[in-house]
């Protein structure tokens, strides 16, 4: 499991995250090197996601979701 970057949309700028895979629909992300938290996703729930330990707001959680989705080529 490689980790992978992806960009998502913050109040009109592109920020780049870090998704390391952990195994079993789980993923630590990172911005500059710095852990922000674990999220896991639902496989059988794809509008679904669980985080621990984000400080992130839920739109933002949800773009996070949506793009590790597309980069695993999840079938949504």
């Amino acid at each position: 499991m490689e980790q992978f970057r992806i960009e998502i949309a913050d109040n009109g700028q592109g920020r780049f995250y870090d998704i390391k895979p952990l195994g079993n629909s789980r993923y630590q992300i990172y911005v500059e090197g710095e852990t922000i938290g674990t999220i896991q996703l639902d496989e059988k729930d794809h509008a679904r996601c669980e985080s621990q330990g984000c400080e992130l707001d839920m739109p933002l959680l949800n773009s996070i979701r949506d793009e590790i989705q597309a980069h695993e080529n999840w079938k949504l």
